[in-house]
């Protein structure tokens, strides 16, 4: 995952979407082994976007897709594989109706945009289209570009969900024991049941939050019954009872 703009690396915008995203794939069992954060450079988004499609099964770039003078994501990914940006008959019709729907919304106000450079997605790509946004997102060797708002974002991502699938699959406990008690029975059940096992302390809740992770559904519940009876853990969330 690449999450674009100079506003998230000077800290002005907190990164919401990569946590977003993260989780949705994470749901669809998809392992997601990278988050990076660039500034807006179209060389700089060019170069790993073609790295981290020539790495990674997928690759989603957020951010940084519209008309704005910083908006160069998709001419940077449209580098990154050769291709010239051009509109095509969809993305045209789609920006002309959204534009269409802004001045009905907004008859007061005059708009001055370029339709063609507004439509325009790297030439060979699947265009991405909603009627949340205006900009077009797009599909191209494995790269998935999308806008950076977050409405924006999420209805995109509807539109492609269901081509992220993985088979990893999660489980949660909770336990009041200290990390450094139970380090011994978490080490033991990744070697016996070949699942990885997070620790995850939650100061608000007073617990820590296990999460064991496989591919194989056995093994998970295998893993979880056995810290189950060898920890002092539950499936629902616990606290401390101090009296």
């Amino acid at each position: 995952m690449i999450t674009v703009g100079d506003e998230l690396l000077s800290g002005d915008t907190v990164n919401t979407n990569a946590n977003w995203l993260a989780g949705e794939l994470s749901d669809r069992g998809v392992v997601v082994p990278r988050i990076l954060s660039v500034a807006d450079d179209r060389a700089t988004i060019a170069e790993h976007a073609r790295e981290y499609a020539a790495t990674f099964d997928a690759v989603i770039v957020t951010g940084g897709i519209g008309s704005t003078p910083d908006d160069v994501t998709m001419e940077a990914v449209a580098d990154a594989f050769d291709r010239e940006m051009a509109p095509t008959d969809l993305t045209l019709e789609s920006v002309e109706r959204r534009l269409e729907t802004v001045r009905e919304r907004i008859p007061d106000r005059e708009f001055d945009v370029d339709v063609e450079a507004e439509a325009a997605v790297p030439n060979g790509s699947r265009p991405l289209l909603t009627d949340a946004g205006l900009a077009p997102g797009c599909v191209i060797e494995g790269v998935y570009v999308m806008p950076g708002i977050p409405d924006e974002l999420r209805a995109m991502f509807a539109t492609v969900a269901d081509e992220f699938a993985g088979d990893r699959r999660s489980r949660f406990l909770y336990t009041v024991e200290p990390e450094s008690n139970i380090v011994p029975a978490l080490e033991a059940a990744m070697e016996r049941f070949d699942v990885a096992v997070g620790c995850y302390p939650d100061r608000e809740a007073d617990h820590n939050r296990l999460k064991l992770t496989a591919t194989d559904d056995d093994a998970l519940d295998d893993a979880a019954a056995w810290l189950l009876s060898n920890v002092n853990a539950s499936e629902t969330p616990v606290r401390r009872n101090w009296d």
